[in-house]
């Protein structure tokens, strides 16, 4: 088949849908002829005809994508990146062929949203090989135990949350992410409450795995509209336990790798980071990890692929 993925913002930042699109077009392309699409010229998307064209951008691009789809003869399916929403609502609208729900919660909204569309839940995946306990660990300045917090400097990542909790147990917390207008201000509540115990910092995505291997627990605070948090997988891949935001995505991806909160009661919250980091929890995360190992989510497109 010839297919092709659209992202605008592919190579240019590296979150969730940006990771889905890398990997899952480099293990389709061992079958498929695959374009990844970040510059996007839709006459041109005309006369190359593909099989299957995978929007990610949502609203205005999925519309644009369905009427191409039906001039040619196309195929569109739509991942839902986004999480619950507009995005996702506008994208079921367009009437995709098939719609991906990121988690059963998600599945059954979408199955709501619009009953007419075949809707199936596929999550987003891990790279094993690239993130696990082997290999160096990313030298930071900090005392431990070490908690590690990564995600956009924005108010749906509720990173202040994080630091409240961290300051009450005596740990270190290291804070790694890029994007979002908060980053600022989010430095000088970590230098206020934890002082040298605190550090914020942006990596390159490659060097992901060495922050992983730093730390001793893992901590994200997203408010409840988070679609999967591909962050969590890569931690428990990486061995390490998880607390996390208590809500029917969370336990199923987190399972029994780590401890779930309402991040907003600073006490209990920093109660469980406490208890994770006095237990052992690596054989646990490394189990709920491979659940999600992209090979096995690649397998689930490519029988997708051939309902066509």
């Amino acid at each position: 088949m010839k297919i092709a993925f659209i992202n605008i913002y592919q190579n240019k930042v590296y979150r969730g849908a940006e990771t889905f699109v890398y990997e899952l077009s480099k293990r389709l392309s061992k079958n498929h002829e695959v374009d990844t699409i970040s510059k996007v010229n839709y006459f041109d998307m005309l006369k190359k005809k593909y099989d299957v064209i995978i929007p990610t951008n949502g609203r205005l691009q999925v519309v644009i994508v369905r009427i191409i789809t039906w001039l040619t003869g196309a195929k569109m399916i739509v991942s839902g990146q986004s999480g619950k929403g507009l995005d996702d609502r506008v994208n079921l609208y367009c009437f995709p062929d098939i719609f991906v729900a990121l988690s059963t919660k998600a599945l059954i909204w979408a199955k709501g949203v619009n009953p007419f569309v075949k809707s199936v839940y596929i999550p987003n995946g891990v790279d094993l090989k690239k993130f696990n306990m082997q290999g160096q660990s990313l030298h930071v300045s900090l005392k431990k135990p070490i908690v590690l917090a990564v995600g956009a400097f924005t108010e749906q990542k509720r990173m202040d949350l994080a630091i409240k909790a961290v300051a009450k147990i005596g740990a270190s917390l290291l804070m790694v992410g890029g994007g979002g207008d908060l980053k600022e201000k989010l430095r000088e509540e970590g230098k206020r409450l934890l002082g040298d115990g605190f550090k914020l910092m942006s990596v390159p995505f490659e060097k992901m795995p060495e922050v992983y291997r730093a730390a001793d627990v893992f901590t994200l605070p997203s408010a409840l509209s988070e679609s999967f948090g591909n962050v969590l997988v890569e931690a428990m891949a990486s061995g390490l336990p998880v607390v996390a935001t208590d809500d029917s995505i969370r336990k199923e991806i987190v399972g029994d790798a780590g401890i779930l909160v309402d991040p907003t009661d600073t006490a209990g919250y920093a109660k469980a980071i406490k208890t994770v980091l006095e237990g052992k929890w690596s054989e646990k995360a490394i189990r709920q990890a491979k659940k999600f190992e992209w090979d096995i989510i690649a397998l689930q497109y490519e029988k997708l692929l051939e309902s066509f």
